[in-house]
């Protein structure tokens, strides 16, 4: 199956890894190829067998025509659109899910590293939310959301998906960076 175009690897490895193998299991060794497709345009195929079970996996997306760049010093998940990869509550999962895993007190060196390196993924995923708010509204829509685990956190905190309230969040995320140096 083909799936629609990745933005970055950083998506397409983040979609992969959100996608468990029927045993459970999360995580794959990939090898990764460019290829054809049949209507000409181009694709990564991402292959590997699962550690757990040994089934095969296998995920194809197509490169976008115009790759999205990330800002210097930066990290970002795709361009200026929205995903067609995840929607917005797999998007604030995400985040919710690295900013838990920051310790509250950072020690200095590697630990610190690895804690802005999180931050910067957790502010990324709520960058990628905020894309699914149209212009000139104050809400991301309730069609936006595409996935059974995107539709449930909808239906049990529709709140969280107020601009106001994703930015707060961001802001507070980005605000602990300096301190995780």
């Amino acid at each position: 199956m083909i799936l629609p175009p990745s933005r970055t690897n950083a998506e397409a490895h983040l979609y992969m890894d959100l996608r468990p193998c029927s045993c459970g299991e999360t995580r794959f060794p990939r090898q990764s190829a460019v290829v054809a497709l049949e209507d000409g345009d181009v694709a990564a195929r991402y292959t590997g067998a699962c550690p757990t079970c040994g089934q095969p996996r296998e995920f194809i997306f197509r490169l976008p025509a115009e790759p999205a760049v990330a800002p210097a010093g930066g990290f970002r998940y795709g361009g200026d659109e929205p995903s067609h990869l995840l929607d917005p509550g797999e998007w604030l999962r995400v985040a919710d899910g690295y900013a838990r895993s920051v310790p509250a007190e950072v020690a200095t060196g590697d630990a610190a590293q690895r804690a802005r390196a999180t931050l910067i993924r957790a502010v990324a995923a709520l960058d990628e939310v905020l894309k699914f708010v149209p212009p000139g509204e104050d809400v991301v829509p309730a069609a936006a959301f595409t996935t059974e685990q995107g539709r449930d956190l909808h239906r049990r905190e529709p709140g969280r998906f107020r601009r106001d309230r994703l930015a707060a969040v961001r802001a507070a995320y980005a605000g602990m960076l300096p301190q995780a140096v």
